[in-house]
């Protein structure tokens, strides 16, 4: 569930968008509520919400200073802002505080669900790249340090640059000695001694890494992304990826998404 935190001193207006609006179809929940911006500072700092609906006036402590505190205090929030007509040009100045969009008042129910719904696919959106990203960074960080060391040998810090820039297609050790004008016994050996892995082994690693930060985008459909890292058959991407990630790409997708949902 992706938890909502409103912040209106109108006591009419916040106990409609409390009562009026039907929340759980949105799959959010109201967390708290706050009359001011410094209760609402208070909130956030208990609650860590998901999102922050909050108008601008208030007193005590406005909508825009509660925002920017818990900006500086590194709250990392979704700010809808909550307006009248007369306060839009001032509303402009949260731009610098990346508030996600505005509600004008009198709230116009359609228009509400519209903003959040956008709220909602973007927290999720965002929770799933965090995620899978996360996933790769702990499968595959001992090959970014491969990339960035220093290495002795000439031929395999070519071989390097040849993986990282051209893993889209395909690759062969073979060609690659008789591109360095090197053997290819001597060329495996040395990567294998250095970088601890077989050619082929950190070639098909490094493929995957990068078929899960595709995955992550949403942006490619599964046989896409196994052309785009180099693979030549579909079934054989399958079959690499589940080696290394122990999941098959679709089952990967499926066990992040669950991960995210078990989050909320």
């Amino acid at each position: 569930m992706i938890q909502l935190l409103i912040v209106e001193d109108e006591e009419i207006i916040r106990k409609g968008l409390q009562y009026t609006i039907d929340w759980l179809s949105l799959d959010i929940v109201i967390a708290g509520v706050a009359e001011n911006g410094k209760e609402g500072l208070d909130l956030i700092r208990k609650l860590d919400p998901d999102i922050v609906l909050t108008d601008i006036k208030m007193p005590i402590m406005d909508g825009l200073t509660m925002l920017e505190k818990a900006s500086e205090e590194l709250y990392k929030i979704v700010p809808i802002i909550l307006t009248s007509y007369s306060e839009f040009d001032y509303a402009k100045t949260a731009i610098r505080l990346k508030v996600f969009d505005y509600l004008l008042k009198p709230v116009n129910d359609d228009k509400l669900y519209e903003i959040f719904t956008k709220a909602k696919n973007f927290l999720e959106k965002d929770r799933f790249i965090h995620l899978l990203e996360g996933l790769s960074n702990t499968v595959f960080e001992e090959s970014s340090a491969i990339f960035h060391a220093k290495h002795s040998s000439f031929y395999v810090s070519k071989l390097l640059e040849k993986i990282e820039h051209c893993y889209q297609i395909d690759l062969s050790l073979a060609n690659i000695a008789k591109e360095l004008k090197v053997s290819e016994s001597y060329l495996c050996r040395a990567f294998k001694s250095e970088c601890n892995y077989t050619f082929l082994d950190f070639l098909n690693r490094y493929r995957v890494q990068k078929a899960v930060e595709l995955l992550a985008s949403g942006e490619y459909r599964i046989y896409e992304i196994a052309d785009l890292c180099g693979f030549s058959s579909y079934k054989r991407f399958y079959q690499v990826f589940k080696k290394y990630t122990d999941n098959n790409p679709t089952e990967f997708i499926k066990n992040a998404c669950c991960v995210v949902k078990n989050e909320d």
